[in-house]
């Protein structure tokens, strides 16, 4: 199966629908700013992570959708972090912190995204 998507993109609007539904408040500007106002370096590992995603569903045919909403959150997250790290030699560790020090909300965000990926597999 071919993705047929622009993979970035569709990472990128389903992080801003999960931010407004589950941020308590009102997020920063940044976390719900449009692609076309997104850093490259952003986009470039919004697109990464989705295609990490999609590969590990593709690669179990899809079984990995039966995982609970907490290890699909886990799973974007740590992909996430790859790229944070990938992007900057020594980040904030709040931009590298463990899923058990994320806010509720970041992680139901991530998993929100997991399963956005999943109706593209």
């Amino acid at each position: 199966m071919t993705v047929e998507v622009e993979p970035g993109r569709v990472f990128r609007e389903a992080w801003i629908a999960g931010v407004r539904a589950h941020y308590p408040g009102t997020p920063k500007p940044g976390y719900v700013a449009p692609w076309e106002e997104t850093p490259d370096w952003e986009r470039a590992s919004a697109a990464a992570v989705y295609e990490q995603v999609f590969a590990f569903l593709k690669a179990t045919d899809g079984a990995a959708a039966k995982l609970t909403r907490d290890q699909k959150g886990r799973f974007v997250a740590l992909c996430w972090t790859g790229q944070i790290f990938r992007q900057f030699p020594d980040p904030k560790p709040s931009y590298v912190a463990d899923w058990p020090d994320l806010p509720a909300w970041q992680q139901e965000t991530d998993a929100d995204i997991f399963e956005r990926i999943e109706r593209d597999t």
